[in-house]
């Protein structure tokens, strides 16, 4: 039995970039994005969706993102980068479906605390 195609189905960047976004301010250890990280004229001329510490580029039907954070000073950097790489490749899979060739995270800088 063959199946009727009804049309295409496409997924904006900036929705993908609101998945990456929401997804990685939910890790604990991660304090913000680092907003400076993209820019509208990088998105711009390269095509890339995103902003707000967010860039992220469809190659072939897959997503590679790169997100730019604050941590929190009582993290493991390598340690909350690999979260953050494993809870946004798991969201963006589920909530689109596209395959995820990668998540870059940069750790742009770290919240430090006031002495007590």
């Amino acid at each position: 039995m063959a199946e009727d195609k009804l049309g295409t189905v496409r997924i904006s960047p900036e929705v993908l970039a609101t998945i990456a976004r929401l997804t990685t301010l939910a890790v604990p250890g991660v304090a913000s994005l680092y907003h400076d990280f993209t820019s509208d004229v990088d998105r711009f001329f390269r095509g890339k969706g995103g902003g707000g510490g967010v860039s992220i580029q469809v190659v072939d039907g897959a997503v590679r993102v790169e997100i730019g954070i604050v941590a929190e000073q009582d993290r493991n950097l390598y340690d909350l980068g690999l979260e953050i790489q494993g809870q946004v490749s798991r969201a963006i899979k589920e909530m689109v479906g596209m395959p995820v060739l990668a998540v870059n995270v940069h750790v742009a800088n770290v919240t430090m605390g006031i002495p007590e």
